[in-house]
């Protein structure tokens, strides 16, 4: 293991160390079914083994790793059948979220939703690389959750998106130009729709963005039918 992994600040230490781990999960420090070793993560780190432990959990509760009694902890594979599972959720989580928040956004959720879109476009025309686009793409959709206002619904959006952005950053790793063709077009949509758009409409192209992203994604893979 490399030792490029930062040490643990002394904040709630189980929760950062699911940070770093999951930050390095999505650097690609940790591909798609890497073993997670407790001893060699707690001294790279510089916390304790329970510690590790603990935010193991963590990352197993939001689905990015896979453990067990009986076997190591690793990070999970990008396979088809998880990918129809997790975007068949998030369009309907999407879908909600969106028609919520097309009622109940402030001007302050629609003025962030517009900014994202902007710093989507600086980024692009700055050559930016793949993974802050993600972090954007994330940010965007997170903040249409945060303006729907269900705490709810929220919380089921959070129990998906650690495995989205993942999912998220294997797409785009395997077909960027398709990708940077269409994130502003499609998120700049979103949120004029989000801000005077037909309802209709709005949850219609809410699917149909996550269907777009899901196609993407499963051309990519080897096993994808």
């Amino acid at each position: 293991m490399s030792s490029a992994l930062p040490k643990a600040a002394r904040r709630g230490l189980a929760d950062e160390a699911a940070d770093l781990v999951r930050a390095a999960i999505f650097s690609g420090h940790f591909p798609p079914g890497a073993p997670l070793r407790e001893v060699e993560l707690a001294e790279h780190l510089g916390v304790s083994r329970g510690s590790v432990r603990e935010g193991l959990a963590r990352l197993e509760r939001e689905g990015l790793v896979r453990g067990g009694w009986h076997r190591g902890t690793t990070v999970i594979e990008v396979t088809a059948e998880d990918v129809q599972e997790v975007y068949a959720l998030r369009a309907a989580l999407d879908r909600l979220a969106a028609t919520t928040a097309r009622r109940a956004a402030t001007a302050e959720h629609l003025s962030a939703l517009d900014r994202l879109v902007a710093e989507m476009t600086a980024e692009i025309a700055e050559g930016s690389d793949a993974p802050r686009l993600v972090a954007l793409d994330m940010a965007f959709h997170d903040q249409i959750h945060a303006a729907a206002g269900n705490g709810r619904l929220t919380s089921a959006w959070e129990a998906i998106r650690s495995q989205l952005h993942l999912f998220q950053l294997h797409r785009v790793d395997a077909a960027y130009d398709h990708y940077r063709a269409r994130v502003v077009d499609e998120h700049r949509e979103l949120a004029a729709l989000l801000r005077s758009g037909d309802i209709r409409t709005l949850a219609r192209r809410a699917e149909e963005h996550v269907d777009s992203a899901r196609r993407s994604l499963l051309a990519g893979l080897p096993t994808a039918q």
